[in-house]
């Protein structure tokens, strides 16, 4: 079975925003609703009959967590992210480097979503109606980074956030960001992803990770 994917990149920061399903009329799985993305979710949910379950958030860059209160309440579902990034739900500010422009951050929330429940610190599987997701606790980009693996259809699936894009390894100067740990974590995913998993990135293109060199 193939999974659906819906992707769009949204807002003033070019973000991805993925929604996964089993298939149209099923639960689905939000992953990084950033700016400007509560539309376009709206859309694709209605078009495609999908049944929201849950917000999944890769890490706590605003850009990646902006339309995630708006998002969780219009559904009633729970935001899950890893608790080394939660402080920057509802400060977005602290995730940043201070020579970022705050008038950037001008209509963010600034405040966590009603329910939010935290991944597990150091990863493991989480079971979902659209089925069973494993969590990569893959610091780098930032310490409570993560990627998440829908292992539910026949083709391997990985939502990378900022850590891995189709052209490698992400940043790691923002603050909690460490080179020694980014290097770590595309290790540990090489070993655990064979080199046909597609990558959703958390901007620009989908690849493949034996595309992206880091093996």
């Amino acid at each position: 079975m193939r999974l659906l994917v819906l992707s769009t990149a949204t807002g003033m920061f070019g973000t991805n925003v993925h929604l996964v399903a089993a298939g149209p009329g099923n639960p689905c799985l939000v992953v990084d609703p950033g700016h400007d993305s509560r539309e376009a979710v709206l859309r694709a949910v209605r078009a495609h009959r999908l049944e929201p379950e849950a917000i999944l958030i890769t890490h706590g860059h605003m850009d990646h967590t902006w339309d995630a209160v708006p998002l969780a309440r219009h559904y009633g579902v729970p935001a899950w992210i890893h608790p080394a990034d939660r402080y920057q739900l509802g400060a977005p500010a602290k995730g940043l480097p201070d020579s970022f422009p705050r008038d950037l951050l001008v209509g963010h929330p600034d405040r966590e979503p009603d329910e939010v429940r935290e991944l597990p610190e150091r990863g493991g599987e989480l079971a979902f109606a659209a089925g069973t997701v494993t969590v990569l606790h893959t610091p780098g980009h930032t310490g409570g980074s993560v990627m998440f693996r829908f292992d539910g259809g026949d083709e391997p699936l990985l939502a990378t956030g900022d850590t891995l894009l189709a052209s490698g390894r992400g940043r790691a100067d923002a603050p909690t960001a460490s080179p020694a740990s980014m290097e770590d974590s595309l290790r540990l995913v090489g070993d655990l992803c064979p080199e046909d998993t597609r990558l959703l990135t958390g901007h620009g293109p989908t690849s493949f990770l034996g595309r992206t060199g880091i093996r």
